[in-house]
């Protein structure tokens, strides 16, 4: 019995690294003043840093004519890119245009696009193919003259599949329509340099890439504009309104520098643990089917669906030995949409499992927890 789980659940959330913790410590309590306040020399030099973090942020990613706008987290940025983007198309237009998704979005997507569609919206949701992947005849056919938004994620938090966002970009762009992506998971994961200028608005998270929970950002073009979200004191270009956490915004801004340096080294050891986890697991198990394409995806990400058991049961009994999860860390415990959209069956759906590695996973750990899952794959079956 092993004292502590393994944790293979990374794309839910990471630890804050060392370098982050440190870069944050003054800001806590010797430098805290508010950087919105300009009054005085404290609150100046707290705006002084705030902003140095976001010009850390645009060299790190080589950004260019782009906003960086500061906000709670990937939910939030994914609202105030979709809704402000939708209501600021309709103050102009007067015009209720045409939206374009997918159905295995993050919910921080699909539920925004939900409200937009009860405000009289058009929205069409296509079912990606087999392997998770958008086709693009498919999402060409699905254009419409007043379609005027796209919001297709990079990286799929479920399945891990990375959709083909350069051609998606260029696409949208010949047609003039504005293209939003969640890039939530797949910062410090795969190279992003050559995309970032091709897509007008970008979401990012802090806690996915090992800096700390509570903040997130929305990269825009500079001449997008949004409807607000929450007004009042008018910081962040007027689109966010709010005191920011400084120690946060300081932190996000290291987590990313050092996600962007080690990028490289960082996606070969998660996909040599992952490569050596799946081969272990289709070695030792039979009826395991891989969900999404193995070709086009995250290297720390793995999800299988195990066939002939009782999927409830499965997670019960992995539940002390293995932290990881059978869809969404915002799923609230039901099957996967991703998992149906892609045409797995509920009771499927149900048995499936989603492994995700860290930078803190060991050899030890994946033997280990290949072990644990083909016992328990036994014992059910």
């Amino acid at each position: 019995m092993l004292s502590t789980p393994i944790l293979l659940d990374y794309q839910s959330s990471t630890p804050c690294i060392e370098d982050v913790v440190i870069s944050m410590a003054p800001y806590w309590s010797e430098i805290f003043s508010n950087p919105s306040s300009k009054s005085n020399l404290a609150g100046i030099n707290a705006s002084a840093i705030l902003e140095a973090s976001r010009e850390k942020i645009q060299e790190c990613l080589f950004l260019q004519k782009k906003k960086v706008i500061f906000t709670s987290g990937a939910t939030e940025s994914n609202n105030l890119a979709l809704l402000g983007c939708a209501r600021n198309y309709y103050k102009e237009t007067e015009k209720y245009g045409h939206i374009i998704t997918l159905k295995t979005e993050h919910k921080a997507v699909l539920e925004p696009l939900n409200k937009l569609r009860k405000e009289g919206f058009n929205v069409t949701e296509i079912r990606p193919e087999k392997d998770g992947l958008v086709s693009e005849e498919k999402f060409i056919s699905c254009i419409k003259d007043d379609t005027f938004l796209v919001s297709i994620m990079m990286a799929n938090n479920e399945i891990g599949v990375i959709q083909p966002i350069e051609n998606i970009s260029k696409i949208c762009k010949s047609r003039g329509i504005t293209f939003h992506s969640d890039f939530a998971q797949c910062l410090g994961y795969v190279e992003l340099k050559d995309l970032l200028s091709n897509v007008n608005m970008i979401t990012m998270s802090s806690h996915k890439i090992y800096g700390p929970k509570g903040i997130g950002l929305l990269l825009i073009d500079e001449e997008i504009n949004l409807e607000p979200l929450i007004v009042g004191g008018g910081q962040e270009y007027g689109l966010r309104s709010g005191t920011l956490p400084l120690p946060l915004v300081v932190g996000f801004a290291k987590a990313i520098e050092i996600a962007v340096l080690n990028q490289k080294k960082n996606a070969e050891k998660l996909l040599f643990y992952r490569n050596n986890l799946l081969e272990g697991l289709l070695e030792n198990n039979s009826g395991l089917l891989i969900n999404g394409s193995i070709k086009k995806r995250l290297p720390h990400n793995l999800n299988l669906t195990v066939l002939d058991l009782n999927g409830a049961k499965f997670h019960k009994l992995l539940k002390s030995k293995i932290i990881c999860s059978s869809g969404s860390a915002c799923s609230n415990g039901e099957p996967s949409h991703v998992l149906l959209a892609i045409g797995r069956s509920f009771k499927e759906a149900e048995s499936s499992i989603r492994l995700s590695i860290g930078l803190s996973t060991s050899s030890k750990d994946i033997q280990q927890a290949i072990q644990i899952l083909t016992n328990t794959i036994k014992l059910l079956r």
